[in-house]
């Protein structure tokens, strides 16, 4: 049993948010759990296996309460402060442990049953169809994310929230920034603006229901609890973001996986009916969760031979777990009929992403329309640099000949 937490910790820079399987595919093999220094300053350790990352993300000894975050930041040195801008944005279920977890999922999980999901397929068809007659139009070159990526989660997203259409280009800058490595500055004015808006649109809905989701969740009861309007507000910001990016990135990696690989891409045009699994499959190969959200230990926890000490932050690659040769046999290779049963992509235990059967129904619709619809589309250049980000893995870019 070894702890490594006096030696100095891994530096990740720009380089690391380009191929961050790059530095993955080395760590797994003698360093699968590691102290590392992330782009902002703060320390944490680094999970990379597919086993360890599974075993962590189910303990109840890795904790996710908010509440303890500035006391556990302000330990470390040359860590960033705390930033206030986000106390509004972050009393919500991934932030939060049992019970308070399981009363918000309760509460909120009603809305995103698969059953309702499934009634939103026609609509979504209808979205994909139309920003795909507006790629045609706009043609022959156009940006696969701009044109059609980010609006076709977007709009889903915000139809089901009820978010106004003319605030959503605006809640994408809000999101992108928040995720990003920008300033503390602009991340505070940022947050700030959203924390405003969603505060706004929440007491809207209180005073003025309709029959969106986001009204369903500020309805929600049960024997006699409900969200409060704070709850109700970080909730809204959970599901806005993790509502688009994940789907965003999802159709990003997957395109872009497609493109590099005519032969994969050949065989799902033949076979259509690969499609769910294929979206399995982009979700593993080069998932849209890059290091998932923080958890800290409430006691030393041993992974690998490895003894992680008491009240230190530890973030679980999703990426590196999916690659895990130990895991996925030649893992490092696309495969559209792989058998991706136990991916992380979206976690595992408690929280694993409410949102996930959304982002599978719009990453099935995407890709079926975007293959029928453009069946010669070809790289229009070299793809934009990746997202400066931890947690989205995703392209800032996607340039493509239709």
């Amino acid at each position: 049993m070894t702890t490594s937490q006096d030696t100095e910790p891994l530096r990740i820079g720009p380089e690391f948010f380009a191929d961050p399987d790059a530095l993955y595919r080395e760590l797994r093999v003698d360093r699968p759990v590691v102290r590392v220094r992330g782009p902002q300053g703060l320390t944490f350790w680094m999970i990379t296996r597919y086993a360890d990352a599974r075993a962590a993300l189910n303990d109840p000894r890795l904790a996710k309460d908010a509440r303890r975050i500035p006391e556990l930041v302000a330990r470390h040195e040359d860590a960033p402060p705390p930033r206030a801008f986000a106390e509004s944005l972050v009393a919500h279920m991934l932030n939060a442990d049992p019970p308070d977890h399981t009363r918000l999922r309760k509460l909120v999980g009603r809305a995103f049953t698969m059953r309702a999901i499934g009634r939103l397929r026609p609509r979504i068809e209808q979205i994909a169809g139309e920003l795909a007659d507006a790629m045609a139009a706009a043609g022959p070159e156009v940006d696969l994310l701009d044109e059609f990526a980010f609006p076709l989660p977007m709009t889903v997203i915000c139809e089901i929230l009820g978010v106004p259409p003319g605030r959503r280009d605006e809640f994408r800058d809000w999101s992108n920034t928040l995720l990003s490595g920008a300033s503390d500055t602009e991340r505070a004015a940022a947050g700030g603006a959203m924390a405003g808006f969603l505060a706004e649109l929440v007491a809207d809905k209180s005073a003025n229901p309709g029959d969106d989701m986001l009204s369903e969740i500020v309805r929600a009861s049960e024997d006699g609890d409900s969200l409060s309007h704070a709850e109700t507000t970080a909730m809204a910001f959970l599901l806005l973001v993790a509502g688009h990016e994940t789907t965003v990135n999802l159709i990003g990696n997957g395109m872009l996986a497609l493109l590099r690989d005519p032969e994969q891409r050949a065989r799902l045009q033949a076979q259509p009916d690969l499609v769910p699994n294929a979206v399995e499959e982009f979700l593993r190969y080069d998932g849209p969760v890059n290091l998932a959200t923080f958890r800290f230990t409430t006691e030393p926890i041993e992974l690998s031979g490895t003894t992680i000490p008491a009240d230190e932050f530890v973030l679980v690659s999703l990426i590196g777990a999916n690659r895990d040769p130990e895991r996925y046999t030649d893992a490092d290779r696309l495969d559209i009929e792989r058998d991706t049963s136990g991916h992380l992509a979206f976690g595992y235990g408690i929280h694993h992403c409410v949102g996930a059967p959304l982002a599978r129904l719009e990453g099935e619709v995407a890709f079926r329309t975007l293959l029928d619809r453009f069946p010669d589309m070809t790289l229009g250049g070299e793809p934009g640099q990746y997202r400066e980000s931890t947690l989205i893995h995703g392209l800032t870019r996607l340039p493509v000949r239709i």
